[in-house]
C-alpha cells in the first residue's frame, strides 16, 4: 500500500497567479479552521528558484503552492500513516486546489489539472526507487488513477539518486 506520498497537482499553463499570494491564504485557513487537521504555521521560502514556494504545515501533512521541477502547482505531502493511502492523498490535494482557485487572489487567475498528478513517495525504505520498487506500486498505482482519470499515461520519473517519483496524465 503506497503510504507517506506527496501528490502535486499542476496549474494549467496559462496562469497569473504568484506564489507569494497563498501567504495570506493559508494563514486565513489556518485561523478559519477551513481545513480537516492540525495545522500550524505558514512558511515562505518563494525567495528559492524552483523551491518549495509556499507550505502550510501541519502535523499529519503539509500542503506547498510552489513552482518545483519548473511548474506551478499544489503539493500535499502526507506525513502521518493513515487510512486512504493514495486515495486520500488524490482527494486532499484536490480539495486544497479547488479551496485555492476560489480564494480571492487566485480566483480567474489560477486553475488547476486534475489529470496532470506528480506522486513522489517520500519514505526510500517502503518505497526504493528502484525497478523492483517501481514494479511493486505499480499496479496500486495504475488501479487508481484509472479509475479515477480514465485513460492515462503512467510512468516512473527521475533518476536513482532520487525518491520514487511517478508522472501521470490523462489522455486527452
Amino acid at each position: 500500500m503506497v503510504q507517506h506520498a506527496t501528490i502535486k497537482i499542476f496549474a494549467h499553463d496559462e496562469v497569473e497567479a504568484r506564489l507569494g499570494d497563498a501567504r495570506d491564504v493559508f494563514h486565513r485557513w489556518i485561523q478559519r479552521r477551513d481545513l480537516d487537521g492540525t495545522w500550524i504555521d505558514v512558511a515562505d521560502y518563494t525567495h528559492v528558484t524552483r523551491g518549495p514556494g509556499v507550505l502550510l504545515i501541519g502535523q499529519e501533512a503539509d500542503y506547498s503552492f510552489n513552482d518545483s521541477q519548473g511548474r506551478l502547482g499544489l503539493a500535499y505531502n502526507r506525513k502521518a500513516v493513515g487510512d486512504g493511502g493514495l486515495r486520500q492523498a488524490y482527494e486532499s490535494a484536490l480539495e486544497g486546489c479547488r479551496r485555492l482557485e476560489r480564494e480571492p487572489e487566485f480566483e480567474g487567475k489560477l486553475a488547476f489539472d486534475a489529470g496532470d498528478v506528480e506522486l513522489t513517495l517520500n519514505d526510500r525504505l517502503l518505497h526504493p526507487n528502484t525497478e523492483e520498487g517501481w514494479r511493486a506500486i505499480e499496479p496500486e498505482v495504475a488501479c487508481y488513477f484509472r479509475e479515477v482519470l480514465g485513460e492515462c499515461m503512467i510512468e516512473r520519473a527521475g533518476e536513482p539518486r532520487e525518491r520514487l517519483r511517478i508522472r501521470v496524465r490523462r489522455r486527452v
